[in-house]
């Protein structure tokens, strides 16, 4: 009969050997075989009872020890940028386990909330008693709702604010913070939802008055998850910022730069001036500076500012407020380039021809002074003839060489054919009480295209810089239309009565040229928004792949370190590559650049979106006591479930549900974007004007409902309502036949 191992030498083993811990594992390692395996069977049973061994399926572990494989946690990261996580399984007696996540480069992000599955390993010697590998990611944060709270007897419902959602959410009594009737609150998700019944929530955090003005954007940010509130060290970090001096940078300060910028910015980060070209061998050419703050003096990598910045990955802006990606101390002051205020700058002096065709270019690393803080009207105003006290002293030598500059970089635009799409962009003008006042068309000066020329050509020059040094940096992409994309724009110009290049590559130049063709018509609206939605959406990444919008071959950003991550990357990647100092890319951010290319496209689509919904409340709210008024608009996309409608007015979305249009069954096609009714005939599509009314609008949730009045003048058809017959469907078939017909008159001409 085999000798029985003692109850230490099984305790050792277990400890030594926790992936071997199974009773199988035992018996072979102390050779326990036969009838024998009975009694270390009952050995195991007195050592699980006596609490020096946890019995987990067929294992056995120290209960005071993690197992190799276990859930973990993530918690925020700590002042020195560590992860750690905490086990969600803890049984020990003693206090919980410090466990490192020790990332690898090919990792996914990890970000706080996050659970995973990671094998430890124990150390010893060390500040934490675990190393955490990532396996894999087993879920993200519980889900969060952001809605109002009510109250009911056994506690509390939860009614989202979230456009799409229609499910109420239940609160237990013991779990609603004390939330008052009415309330806008933030809550998560509480255990598995049950088959029959409301899902189950708890409120984490109550944020007032929901029809406040500035709940408009505060429930965006929380509704997104964009940080809103600055670490304790990264305040710190800022507040003990001090401004750089001269020492190792090129003095700039004599030279006349300055800001243009909307009178309502709240930083100013470029800085500009021109001059024309005395070289005998550039007739007509011109010098053109562009100044930007030197964020990454401020802002070195591994530092509490750098991670909270790589994790809010860009500033957010909204009618009422800006979640800046840096704290005010440097977003506002340090790195604000100030009128008359010595401040620290990388910038490039660009020579150009007299057709604007950028000939050479020069960094440096330099300490200026703003000779002005100007905006963009006023500066338009100077040069139409109305310079007012501010701009009158810089006519000749500062604003008249800034548009003679900018007059030869338009050559240079026309002869590389940028897409030119012409959208009007509308702006939410707030009351002093946060109130909509007005909806207006932003208008477009040539002070705003100078300057957009101008931080267009620094961007080139900075890719084009890194890249001739062998860099490593974040590039701007924008890859060309996706065929299917392409496809049924072509389709939307020909049932225009226009035609869009086929059979060669396609360039921008195309587009604008069935943009010009549109240009004026009932479907010039129609087109520019057709070829928007064909367009690829831009991202940063490590390799170049071009930008196709804007007809470049290389572009980076470098001009907004203040309010995007990807410029102050390209802002180190300079540093480094022009030996101007220790704070240039670290090693580790360039481990990271695929990883932080990734994360900040992810922020930037949160921001829009973020953006974009509380533009969308507003002007609900805007619209809300106008319900039952008429406006005139247009279809901008098609659904199954009803046509979507921008107001001319205000351009706020709508949706006509199908459900309101008369009481007849309606035919979708996806490809040609239309809906057909089956007894009328009635069909709508993109592009067709038409009048409706206010049937709803909901602040809260930023919902505009509408009701279909009129198609392109004509009030809608008669009819009777349904009957039992079945609805005619002539019509439908018709149209599917013309549409498979067109189809097929494609596919041959591909062939």
């Amino acid at each position: 009969m085999s000798s029985l191992p003692t109850k230490e030498q099984i305790l050792a083993w277990v400890s030594e050997h926790p992936t071997q811990s199974s009773k199988r594992d035992i018996a072979r390692a102390f050779g326990v075989k036969g009838a024998a395996r009975t009694d270390l069977k009952k050995l195991l049973r007195e050592l699980q009872d006596q609490g020096h061994l946890e019995k987990r399926r067929r294992s056995y572990r120290d209960p005071d020890k993690l197992p190799p494989v276990a859930v973990l946690q993530v918690r925020a990261p700590d002042a020195g940028g560590d992860l750690f996580a905490r086990p969600l399984e803890w049984q020990g007696e003693g206090p919980e386990p410090r466990v490192l996540v020790m990332p690898r480069q090919t990792d996914p992000a990890l970000g706080e909330g996050d659970r995973i599955l990671a094998r430890l390993t124990e150390v010893a010697g060390e500040d934490h008693d675990y190393e955490a590998r990532l396996i894999r990611k087993i879920g993200v944060n519980p889900r969060r709702i952001l809605g109002i709270f009510r109250i009911v007897a056994e506690g509390g419902r939860i009614v989202p604010v979230d456009k799409g959602a229609d499910k109420e959410w239940r609160v237990a009594s013991g779990a609603t913070q004390g939330a008052r009737d009415g309330e806008l609150v933030e809550a998560e998700a509480a255990g598995p939802r049950e088959r029959l019944g409301l899902p189950s929530a708890r409120v984490l955090n109550r944020l007032g008055d929901p029809t406040a003005p500035k709940a408009v954007s505060l429930i965006a940010i929380h509704q997104h998850g964009i940080p809103d509130q600055f670490p304790d060290d990264v305040i710190a970090e800022a507040d003990a910022a001090r401004p750089v001096g001269l020492d190792g940078r090129e003095d700039l300060r004599e030279l006349p730069l300055i800001t243009i910028d909307p009178a309502d910015a709240r930083d100013h980060d470029d800085a500009v001036f021109a001059r024309p070209d005395d070289s005998p061998t550039n007739p007509g050419g011109h010098v053109v500076w562009v100044a930007i703050a030197d964020v990454a003096a401020y802002v070195t990598p591994g530092s509490a500012l750098d991670r909270e910045a790589r994790r809010r990955g860009n500033s957010t802006y909204f009618p009422d407020r800006v979640v800046p990606m840096l704290p005010d101390r440097l977003s506002g002051d340090l790195c604000s380039l100030h009128e008359g205020v010595p401040r620290a700058c990388i910038a490039v002096e660009m020579t150009l021809d007299a057709q604007g065709n950028k000939l050479r270019h020069r960094f440096t690393r330099g300490l200026m002074k703003s000779k002005a803080t100007l905006h963009y009207t006023e500066v338009q105003a100077a040069r139409d003839g109305a310079p007012n006290e501010a701009c009158t002293p810089l006519m000749e030598t500062v604003i008249n060489p800034l548009y003679d500059a900018y007059g030869a970089t338009k050559l240079a635009r026309e002869h590389r054919q940028p897409l030119d799409l012409d959208l009007p962009e509308r702006k939410i003008v707030l009351s002093e009480d946060g109130q909509v006042a007005s909806v207006a068309i932003k208008e477009r000066l040539d002070a705003h295209r100078l300057i957009e020329e101008f931080m267009i050509l620094a961007n080139v020059a900075a890719a084009e810089e890194l890249f001739s040094r062998r860099r490593p940096l974040l590039y701007r992409v924008h890859e060309e239309p996706d065929p299917q994309r392409l496809e049924a724009l072509r389709e939307v110009a020909q049932a225009s009565g226009f035609n869009l290049a086929k059979g060669q590559v396609l360039q921008t130049r195309h587009l604008n040229a069935l943009l010009a063709q549109a240009e004026g018509t009932e479907f010039d609206e129609l087109v520019n928004i057709s070829t928007l939605r064909s367009m690829q959406q831009a991202y940063y990444h490590p390799e170049n792949f071009g930008h196709f919008g804007l007809a470049l071959r290389s572009y980076a950003h470098f001009t907004s370190p203040i309010r995007r991550y990807s410029d102050l990357i390209v802002h180190r990647a300079l540093v480094s590559g022009h030996g101007w100092g220790d704070d240039g890319l670290s090693p580790g951010d360039i481990d990271l650049l695929q990883t932080t290319a990734e994360h900040i496209s992810e922020t930037e689509r949160r921001s829009m979106a973020a953006e974009r919904d509380t533009n969308d409340r507003y002007l609900a709210a805007y619209l809300a006591d106008r319900v039952g008024g008429e406006f005139a608009g247009r279809i901008s996309g098609i659904q199954r479930f009803g046509a979507f409608v921008q107001l001319d007015e205000t351009g706020a979305d709508g949706l006509i549900p199908i459900r309101s249009i008369g009481r007849e069954f309606f035919h979708y096609d996806a490809r040609a974007q239309t809906l057909m009714g089956s007894d009328s005939g009635l069909e709508l599509g993109v592009g067709q004007r038409v009048t409706v009314r206010l049937a709803e609008a909901v602040p809260v949730t930023g919902g505009v409902m509408l009701e279909l009045l009129a198609v392109e003048g004509k009030a809608l058809p008669g009819g009777s309502p349904r009957s039992g017959r079945p609805p005619v469907r002539r019509r439908a078939v018709k149209s599917k036949k013309k549409a498979d017909k067109a189809a097929r008159k494609v596919s041959r001409k591909r062939r």
